[in-house]
């Protein structure tokens, strides 16, 4: 008869687990989805690449460059145009840069979180 109680806790502490995990994910933006979750952290990861070599040609060129110019450069090595559902831009000026992954919707099948980076290092959600 233990025995079957301490299933039984088991049980409800998992699920309450559970539902405190699927919560945390849906108030981060989420919507609960694994695959949006996978997708949110290689966008980010991808601005901060993007970033470090922004950095990295302007402490050789002495100028920050477009996205097609780091490219051509070789300062980024692989050509990523987006990422399930996002598309990146770059805007630059005489002191500093912005990248920005916006959200596709339409392409994504959901809305998302769109996302910037600057000369900061810092990855900021954008409406």
């Amino acid at each position: 008869m233990r025995a079957l109680m301490s299933l039984i806790v088991m049980i409800i502490v998992a699920g309450i687990g559970y539902w405190i995990y699927i919560s945390n994910l849906k108030a981060r933006g989420t919507n609960g989805s694994p695959a949006r979750a996978i997708s949110t952290v290689g966008v980010k990861s991808d601005l901060l690449s993007m970033a470090q070599a922004e950095r990295m040609y302007q402490a050789n060129h002495g100028s920050y460059a477009s996205l097609d110019e780091l490219y051509s450069s070789g300062a980024l090595a692989a050509r990523k145009p987006g990422r399930a559902g996002y598309t990146y831009s770059s805007g630059i000026s005489a002191d500093g840069f912005t990248i920005t992954a916006r959200c596709q919707p339409q392409a994504a099948g959901a809305a998302c979180p769109s996302f910037s980076i600057d000369q900061t290092m810092q990855v900021q959600q954008i409406p």
